[in-house]
Formats: structure tokens, C-alpha cells, sequence
């Protein structure tokens, strides 16, 4: 068996994301292809997450290309919506996979692997935030101006576009990065990952109650937002009129 190793994670063949970074366009202006990402197709099971858990185990490479090939857009859309930059959301990608290699003996099947996969992520935002003596993920996003688009294959709308309407798709992600950070992360968990409010509460230490509140509190905003976000685009007024 291939060994499991730093090298084989990063290499062409076993680990796509240097070239679906550099071939794709990526932004803090997401677009509803990417929002439009759901976890109908990677729903796991008990019995599928724990044999995740004897994969990792074991350092089973072909696992861990599998993992990556299946989990690495919503992963990346998360650290977007997290940091706001590009170029931060990239580099903690990277290393959250890192940390999976290393740490994959740490995962027991318990949870689901997303949500362990995307704590550690979290994890990271956190100790990248702390390091940068930043009072709030927010202000991570502040200098960044690259205007790409993020971009990737997808098959249907997510329920938070539902809950919006089709014609409100593409501002979504715009609108989100425009919230508290606190409201920005539960919607996105719960919306686009489609967890349950108490993997939300565990994933992030918070009550439970709290969880609900930011919920209810970033859905109430969202509204608003976007109709304002639409009105303010150039020709809207005039069609409505």
C-alpha cells in the first residue's frame, strides 16, 4: 500500500486542490453555483462514518483521496464564508487536510465526518484569528479585494436559496458576507451543510438556545438585505418601476 503520507496528500495525482484553486475563480463574491452545493449527494450513514473512522485508522491513502474528492468544495465554500479572503480560506484549507492526516486517528464515527472535518477547520479560523489579535472573523475580510468568482458544479439549489426565491440566488452569498459572523456560520451549517442545530451547538460551544437565536436573528436580517442589495443594483428601480 501506498504510505500516507505529507507528500502523497499534496501530490498531483492524490490531491486536486492546487488545481481546482488556481483553474477556478475564487472569491468573497459567491456565486449560486457554488451556494447551490448541497449534502444530499455525501449524506453518510453510522456505518459509513465509522468506516471513515477504520480508514483513518489504518492511514488508508485511497480513503483520504476520496475524502478530499468529496468533501473539498464545501469545505472551501465554508472557509469562504468564514474569513471573507480568498487567500486566507485557501491556506487553511490546505492545512485542515493536513491536520485530518495527522489527527485522522482522533475520529472515532461518532459524529458525522463533516462536522468533525469542519470543526477542525473552524479550529483553525480561530487560531488564525487569535494569532492576528483580531477582535472578530469579520475583520478578516477587510483587505481583500480580489473580485473572482467562486465557482463549482453543482446539481440544485440549497434550501437557503429556497427559502429566499430563485430570483434572490445569486445575492445570497453577497448578503451573507455582509452579516455578523456569528449569524454568517450558523446559517451556512445549517442551511447549506445541513446540520442539525445541536451539531451546530457542539461544533461551535454554544448553547443550544444561543444557536437558535443566531438562527432566527441571521434570517431575519437576510430578508432586508437582500432587497436592499437588490435595489441598489444599477437598472432594479427602473425595471420595478
Amino acid at each position: 500500500m501506498t504510505p500516507f503520507t505529507t507528500k502523497r496528500v499534496f501530490s498531483k495525482k492524490s490531491f486536486r486542490n492546487r488545481d481546482f484553486l488556481e483553474g477556478s475563480r475564487v472569491t468573497t463574491s459567491v456565486s449560486s453555483r457554488a451556494l447551490s452545493i448541497t449534502t444530499a449527494q455525501v449524506a453518510l450513514t453510522q456505518e459509513e462514518n465509522a468506516a471513515i473512522a477504520r480508514g483513518l485508522k489504518r492511514q488508508d491513502p485511497e480513503l483520504l483521496d476520496h475524502l478530499i474528492e468529496q468533501y473539498q468544495h464545501r469545505l472551501l465554500r465554508y472557509l469562504l464564508f468564514l474569513t471573507g479572503r480568498r487567500e486566507v480560506a485557501e491556506d487553511l484549507f490546505q492545512e485542515t487536510w493536513m491536520r485530518v492526516l495527522v489527527r485522522g486517528t482522533q475520529y472515532n464515527g461518532r459524529a458525522r465526518f463533516d462536522t468533525w472535518l469542519f470543526t477542525i477547520a473552524r479550529n483553525l479560523v480561530i487560531d488564525l484569528s487569535r494569532k492576528r489579535t483580531m477582535s472578530s472573523l469579520d475583520e478578516m475580510s477587510e483587505s481583500d479585494e480580489d473580485d473572482r468568482p467562486f465557482e463549482v458544479a453543482t446539481t440544485g439549489p440549497s434550501p437557503l436559496e429556497q427559502f429566499t426565491s430563485r430570483e434572490d440566488s445569486a445575492e445570497v452569498g453577497e448578503v451573507l458576507l455582509t452579516l455578523d459572523a456569528s449569524y454568517r456560520e450558523v446559517l451556512v451549517l445549517r442551511f447549506y451543510e445541513e446540520m442539525s442545530l445541536e451539531e451546530i451547538a457542539s461544533m461551535t460551544h454554544a448553547p443550544l438556545s444561543t444557536v437558535k437565536s443566531r438562527l432566527y436573528r441571521g434570517l431575519a436580517s437576510l430578508k432586508p438585505e437582500l432587497e436592499r442589495l437588490r435595489n441598489y443594483r444599477p437598472g432594479v428601480a427602473e425595471a420595478r418601476g
